[in-house]
């Protein structure tokens, strides 16, 4: 299976699209991804706040000073997990498939100017999100320029 993500433009915005598999039950996913604890170590800037309930809020920190909120837009336990991080939306749903589940993440934005950069930063934040799923140390890989070139020629941008 492909791991890399997919761009789309749909009325004005813009949508990465990623997938991945889990051998495990949705309810062993969402899990995963929903615990504030696993959460804040794959999702970049997260804090570990986390109020799980529709209309819910999620604390962030860049690091630099700047410190804001997301609020859940969507929740469908265990299948679907949605949030608005400020104009950008995340949506994460999971399908039951064969023995496991299929991931769908879909982060939908205004300005494409990043979308080669941000693709290269979720490919590599999903796949730590499977080091956690699966057990085994966090491993940051140094594969940012890799990324970033594949992407770029996927996504015909800068050219």
């Amino acid at each position: 299976m492909n791991e890399n993500g997919t761009l789309h433009k749909s009325n004005g915005r813009y949508a990465l699209r990623f997938e991945r598999f889990f051998p495990h039950n949705p309810e062993d996913v969402f899990l995963f991804i929903t615990n504030p604890c696993y959460f804040s170590q794959w999702y970049p800037f997260a804090t570990g706040e986390m109020d799980l309930r529709l209309g819910g809020n999620i604390a962030f920190d860049d690091g630099e000073g700047t410190t804001y909120k997301g609020t859940i837009t969507e929740l469908e336990k265990p299948y679907l997990f949605g949030f608005r991080e400020v104009d950008d939306l995340i949506n994460i749903s999971l399908q039951e498939e064969d023995k496991g589940c299929r991931m769908i993440f879909i982060h939908t934005f205004n300005d494409d100017s990043w979308a080669v950069n941000t693709a290269a930063g979720w490919h590599r934040c999903l796949d730590v999100l499977m080091q956690i799923f699966n057990g085994k140390p966090i491993k940051w890989h140094d594969n940012s320029t890799e990324l970033r070139k594949i992407y770029s020629e996927a996504f015909n941008i800068g050219r």
